[in-house]
């Protein structure tokens, strides 16, 4: 006896827990139970796929977010790929995950769940390091005048595009120029970026915690 897939409505065989097509699971029913009443052993590991001990889960997160951070600060070497770093980290979070509680699989969902922690810790340690660096810089190895050179030249730059376009007022140019040149204008835009920054780590995390219970969900189908 065949089935089809709620999701893809692809036919599956009888007995098999996954859609062999898009890896959505299944209800099993046992051959003594009618089709309303699933079996309590398929619920339950339905459930448990997609609740979180975060204990562990936290432990794991910390362990791998931290270097994953560092690596993705503004000055590491490996900023340009933090993206795909970040992503790849949670995915390894919800493998190790899965494996210390001894798991089958584990749903999209609770994989984005980890996701997100592993992207918060690491993406605010990205940013922590970041500023932190600027600070060392600016106060302890007087690298001031450089970084004041580098945000002087993208003020100017923006101020030339800007008087350039038909019908902008030179005046309200000049103010806004003025306001990013005064410490309280790059502070301002430094944290802009920064919280730029966090929150492109947070979504590529989340979409690599929920990409690798997925895959991880479809390496373990039984049946196939």
């Amino acid at each position: 006896m065949e089935i089809s897939c709620s999701r893809c409505h692809n036919p599956i065989q009888e007995g098999i827990c996954y859609c062999p097509t898009c890896g959505l699971p299944q209800l099993v029913y046992p051959a003594d139970e009618t089709p309303g009443q699933p079996g309590t052993e398929i619920r339950n590991e339905m459930r448990d796929a997609d609740s979180v001990a975060w204990k562990p889960a936290m432990r794991t997160a910390m362990i791998l977010a931290v270097p994953a951070g560092l690596l993705c600060s503004m000055f590491s070497p490996f900023a340009v790929l933090g993206f795909f770093l970040i992503a790849a980290t949670a995915s390894w979070v919800v493998l190790l995950y899965v494996r210390s509680q001894s798991a089958p699989w584990l749903t999209t969902g609770a994989g984005a769940r980890i996701g997100l922690v592993t992207g918060i810790l690491g993406g605010w340690i990205a940013a922590a390091t970041t500023a932190i660096t600027l600070f060392v810089s600016r106060f302890f190895l007087h690298n001031g005048k450089a970084w004041d050179d580098v945000w002087l030249a993208v003020v100017n730059q923006f101020q030339s595009q800007e008087q350039s376009t038909p019908g902008v007022d030179p005046q309200q140019i000049a103010k806004i120029s003025a306001g990013m040149l005064s410490p309280e204008g790059r502070a301002g835009w430094m944290l802009f970026f920064l919280s730029i920054v966090v929150g492109v780590l947070l979504v590529s995390a989340v979409a690599g915690g929920a990409i690798g219970a997925r895959l991880l969900a479809r390496s373990r189908r039984p049946g196939i």
